[in-house]
């Protein structure tokens, strides 16, 4: 089976070794190993890329806000996009689990909408297999009937997940809805996250169901902002990536994607730890619009743009990072790019298959980008406000 992230990776080499920083994970295996990261069928997979993690984990680790925890600066994500925990082969599934954390990954996200419970279940029978210590994270979401008792419909949700997952508690529990500045008859209001579902959160913490709780940051930018001013919550999860950095940079008049007003910098300073989601804009940062055989067949922008073939045109303005030798491939560039922002504690991936993981481990291995690729960026930026392309 092809993975869709199609590259030219001969070239680049990656070992634990040549982390730009040590740092520890709770879950410490060591591997038995040398991987080939290359995708196969790829131009240059006869080189590949190597990573070694022979006596330590390749990949760094960051702390998680204020939470105390650490989390590893790639995550598994288990959702659709990707597919890998949804629609792959039990056996792909287990191996591709054990792989991660072999490689230092420790932190896995899922929720109940991904495949309708199906993500939790993988999951859970995955980590039981391996009698993994990891970190999780789900989620809940709250629809419109369910604002007549907030509180009954967030534990329900939490108890179904943990059930699915095989766990007495999960480490996150996070909002899946976007966030209005008014309570309405959609998505609920900042009020109703911080007078409602907040308080009912807490309660789930002190009977020892969740550990930690946090929002997927999306909705209105000023209530985004509003609720994690409160400092009330540990995480967000935060939409971030080369196509859409708003969250930590000023973009012009005319943006594609929304601007979440430089989200980044409040969230360090009330003290909360920073998922970063959407790295590669959904597969659009590949640079092709073709997608892996067990991955969503569609997907739509989130935040970036007005739909993925625009996202596709605008990241191929990106290759410019790549002939200016910043990275080996788009893919690479993109991966490394949140890893510039410190308020971000871990980039959250999901996966096809594990090659896909393996080269997101050797590309995170090479640290930030380069300084001078992020100021060759503000350029590329402002040509997307203007709709053109850069000269």
């Amino acid at each position: 089976m092809p993975t869709r992230w199609p590259t030219s990776c001969g070239a680049m080499r990656a070992r634990a070794s040549d982390t730009y920083s040590s740092g520890s994970s709770p879950t410490r295996r060591r591997a038995s190993r040398r991987s080939r990261l290359c995708w196969p069928g790829s131009s240059g997979s006869g080189g590949g890329v190597a990573a070694r993690n022979e006596g330590r984990e390749p990949v760094e680790s960051r702390a998680l806000g204020r939470t105390g925890l650490r989390v590893s600066v790639l995550g598994f994500g288990c959702g659709n996009v990707g597919g890998l925990m949804i629609r792959g082969r039990p056996a792909d599934r287990e191996r591709a689990v054990a792989r991660a954390i072999e490689l230092g990954i420790n932190y896995f996200d899922t929720a109940p909408s991904y495949g309708d419970g199906v993500s939790e279940r993988h999951l859970g029978q995955g980590l039981k297999a391996l009698r993994a210590d990891v970190l999780v994270g789900t989620k809940f979401r709250l629809e419109p009937p369910d604002r007549l008792d907030i509180p009954g419909a967030i534990r329900r949700s939490l108890e179904a997940s943990l059930e699915r997952l095989g766990l007495e508690r999960v480490d996150l529990l996070q909002c899946h809805n976007p966030i209005q500045a008014e309570q309405g008859a959609g998505d609920p209001g900042v009020r109703e996250m911080l007078d409602a579902a907040g308080p009912a959160l807490e309660r789930l913490r002190e009977q020892g169901k969740l550990r930690f709780w946090g929002i997927t940051a999306l909705g209105d930018t000023q209530a985004l902002h509003r609720v994690i001013d409160a400092g009330t919550l540990h995480t967000a999860q935060v939409f971030y990536n080369l196509l859409n950095p708003s969250a930590d940079a000023e973009v012009m008049p005319g943006f594609p994607g929304q601007d979440f007003r430089r989200l980044l910098p409040r969230a360090r300073a009330a003290g909360v730890g920073v998922i970063n989601v959407r790295a590669l804009a959904a597969g659009a940062l590949s640079g092709v619009a073709s997608r892996h055989a067990i991955a969503a067949p569609s997907v739509d922008p989130i935040a970036s743009g007005p739909d993925y073939a625009a996202d596709v045109r605008r990241a191929e303005m990106l290759q410019v990072l790549v002939r200016d030798g910043h990275a080996e491939t788009l893919v690479e560039a993109a991966l490394r790019f949140p890893l510039s922002s410190e308020a971000v504690s871990t980039v959250l991936l999901g996966y096809s298959d594990q090659a896909q993981l393996e080269f997101a481990a050797a590309a995170m291995a090479r640290g930030p980008l380069p300084p001078a690729a992020l100021s060759r960026l503000g350029a590329l930026w402002r040509s997307f406000a203007a709709g053109a392309a850069p000269s």
